[in-house]
């Protein structure tokens, strides 16, 4: 065989690969996350530094409160939004969204642990249904906490032992202040604490772990009690937490009972071992490698928590209670870490009903984590996944991801109590749109009725899954000919996508019963009437886009609420006399906002006041200060015009070309404003053409 052959144009571009890469690389950084040192070196850092020896929990709330906050108003509540829950870390890509209040009561566990207060002896539950970001939640916690151990913000250290005949790591990650005997650390820490308030004074708890503790006695032993020659022997070094590498961030899974048992959270015995040290109760032949030993100083996910066999239970409450573990053969051992799990709704009913779990409740604080019921935060989702700039050959026409997220809100909201409210209005209410007789008021009113919306419902994961297939499904194809050159895929459009929802509902796993998929249904038949609206008033406004034709209507209707409310005359433009305000064009445009008669008064009045108002503050009214009469304008342009341009021949297959030409405008306008391709605008405008045809057709009847 002949080598490869390589020749100076070949080698060049690996060469500037190499160089690329060259200098990407931080050494500076990296030697700083390897730093290590002597013990009096490391109390210099600690004195100057005392938040390098916080616990777990401090830690964790210090790090979500570094990425900053905001405060902001919804439905007369103040609520809090922590940035860090944005996943600034991976460019949002575990961004949590829509569940601030849920993330406060996180955030505020943290904050009662930090400070002492109890809390830190609990174990953290997030309770909710499937797909509800519970795991993401966690999986954001232990990559926050990875991230923020590599700042210098957010250092911590830990040791090892250096001998003559051995050297080895702390097998816990020990907090090197551990090394200080309990009677000595109040005087040393008296010091350190030295004017910090209360809440960031350092407080260490615990001793050594059973290896340390081992090598901790035998170099007493050797140096007859001088513990600062025995000190020599340890070298602090900087802690770096890593999930993949195991030190500082534990996650537990429950398996088969037949297969596992608690070794695996506090360790075991190391057989090849024992010859060499001759016991099996030599700290030595002891692997203190279980989820709890590693996690020690960062924090432990337990996945489906309450599926656990009661053999880990115990383990579990000794660790959150206590902040100890039992190895096998070894006495009580110190930790520090977060303990955290979640589950379901059934596993947690499971809970509540078995007696035997009663001491785990009394140690759990759980908050819930419910399904989003704010349509513009559920959008957020499956945004982040189809995003235009993500799909490739393929459109995704407007309100695809908006119908198929109304559908999933709508599905976790309760039906209204209150008369006159609708389901669909209530979904509006919820997303800060406002709706004539209610009120932000109203709104919490609402919401306090229905204390566990969101707690069951469809899970965003059915929706990304249908959208997928949607967008993949050989059915959904055109010919490349009929496509838009942009997309030579094709469209994937709202009854698609609609139609996978329904269609997957005869074999979803979660609906218990043929009632909850009849009104699953429902939902869909009403997220469609919803949809006629919207693409009605889309086409109506590509029509009325004319903001000339729209200011001129505008303009006059103005000038004749003016006359009106003052008493006065309008002058004709054309025949330069004085007339009587236009009633019936003021009343056609009211009339469209569904302003009744004996309320026209009330409504000029108001909008006159307006214009007073502003003109106080120096400013100028037009038609889009008012987003009622700004509707109320494009409908009545709307109405002026659609006659002209004959949208409902469109159902036909003959158009004259003046007409076409109009079509082809508000087509272009479709595309250039509203996002659709050249083949959804013909698609929405015939789809429109034929809802009006059949208006029509209902009144000829």
């Amino acid at each position: 065989m002949t080598a490869p052959r390589t020749d100076e144009k070949s080698r060049q571009p690996a060469a500037d690969l190499l160089a690329k890469i060259r200098t990407m690389q931080d050494r500076q950084a990296f030697r700083e996350q390897h730093w290590e040192g002597t013990f009096a070196e490391y109390l210099e850092i600690v004195r100057r530094r005392p938040e390098v020896a916080r616990t777990a929990f401090q830690r964790i709330y210090d790090m979500i409160l570094s990425y900053g906050y905001e405060t902001y108003e919804q439905n007369r509540e103040t609520l809090i939004h922590y940035k860090f829950f944005d996943d600034p870390i991976d460019d949002g890509k575990d961004a949590v969204y829509g569940i601030d209040k849920s993330l406060m009561e996180l955030v505020d566990f943290f904050h009662s642990a930090a400070r002492r207060y109890g809390t830190e002896r609990r174990v953290l539950l997030l309770h909710g249904p499937v797909g509800s970001a519970k795991s993401t939640l966690v999986r954001l916690l232990k990559k926050g906490l990875e991230h923020y151990s590599r700042t210098e913000e957010g250092a911590l250290y830990t040791f090892r032992w250096v001998t003559e005949e051995e050297s080895f790591d702390c097998p816990m990650h020990e907090e090197p202040l551990h090394l200080i005997p309990p009677e000595w650390r109040g005087a040393i820490l008296e010091e350190i604490n030295a004017g910090l308030p209360e809440h960031r004074k350092i407080v260490v708890e615990g001793d050594l772990c059973p290896a340390c503790r081992f090598m901790y006695n035998q170099l007493m032993v050797r140096y007859q009690g001088d513990w600062t020659r025995m000190i020599e022997h340890v070298r602090v070094r900087r802690l770096i937490l890593s999930e993949k590498d195991r030190v500082g961030i534990g996650t537990f899974q429950p398996k088969d009972e037949k297969n596992q048992d608690s070794t695996e959270l506090t360790g075991d015995i190391n057989y090849r071992k024992i010859a060499i040290y001759g016991s099996d109760s030599d700290p030595r032949a002891f692997n203190f490698d279980g989820e709890f030993n590693i996690a020690n100083r960062g924090i432990i996910e337990f996945i489906e928590v309450l599926k656990l066999d009661v053999a880990f239970l115990y383990d579990l409450l000794t660790a959150s209670q206590e902040h100890k573990i039992k190895p096998k053969k070894f006495a009580q051992t110190d930790i520090d870490e977060v303990i955290i799990g979640h589950t379901n709704e059934p596993e947690y009913r499971r809970l509540q009903s078995n007696e035997y779990m009663e001491a785990l409740r009394d140690r759990t604080v759980k908050i819930d984590i419910p399904y989003i019921t704010r349509l513009s935060d559920e959008i957020r989702i499956y945004e982040k996944d189809f995003a235009q700039e993500r799909i490739t050959g393929k459109h995704i026409a407007p309100h695809t991801i908006e119908l198929a997220a109304m559908w999933a809100v709508l599905t976790r909201l309760e039906e209204p109590k209150h008369a006159g409210l609708t389901l669909m209005q209530k979904l509006k209410l919820y997303d800060g749109r406002a709706i004539r007789g209610f009120t932000e008021d109203s709104i919490r009113e609402l919401r306090e009725a229905a204390p566990r919306e969101g707690m069951e419902g469809i899970s965003p994961r059915y929706i990304q899954d249908k959208i997928s297939n949607a967008l993949v499904d050989p059915k959904y194809r055109r010919p490349p000919e009929e496509c838009d050159p942009r997309y030579p895929e094709g469209c994937v459009n709202p009854f698609m996508v609609l139609a996978e929802l329904e269609e997957g509902l005869q074999h979803h796993s979660l609906i218990s019963s043929e009632e909850q998929r009849q009104r699953y249904r429902e939902l869909l038949a009403l997220v469609r009437e919803e949809y006629d609206e919207i693409v009605k008033n889309e086409v109506q406004r590509a029509i009325t886009a004319d903001k000339d034709a729209i200011q001129r209507l505008f303009a006059n209707y103005i000038d004749n609420v003016k006359a009106y409310v003052q008493r006065e005359k309008v002058r004709n433009p054309f025949t330069g006399e004085d007339e009587e305000p236009n009633e019936q064009l003021m009343r056609s445009i009211e009339e469209k906002i569904n302003i009744p008669e004996s309320r026209k008064d009330d409504f000029r009045r108001e909008i006159m006041n307006y214009i007073a108002a502003l003109a106080l503050e120096g400013k100028k009214f037009d038609y889009t200060s008012n987003p009622r009469l700004q509707r109320a304008l494009e409908l009545k342009l709307f109405e002026d015009q659609k006659d002209s341009i004959k949208l409902t021949s469109l159902v036909s297959s003959v158009i004259d070309r003046e007409t076409q030409e109009k079509i082809d405008i508000v087509k272009s306008r479709l595309i250039n404003e509203y996002g659709y391709c050249e083949v959804c605008a013909t698609d929405v405008l015939n789809y429109v053409a034929s809802i009006f045809a059949r208006g029509d057709t209902k009144r000829a009847a």
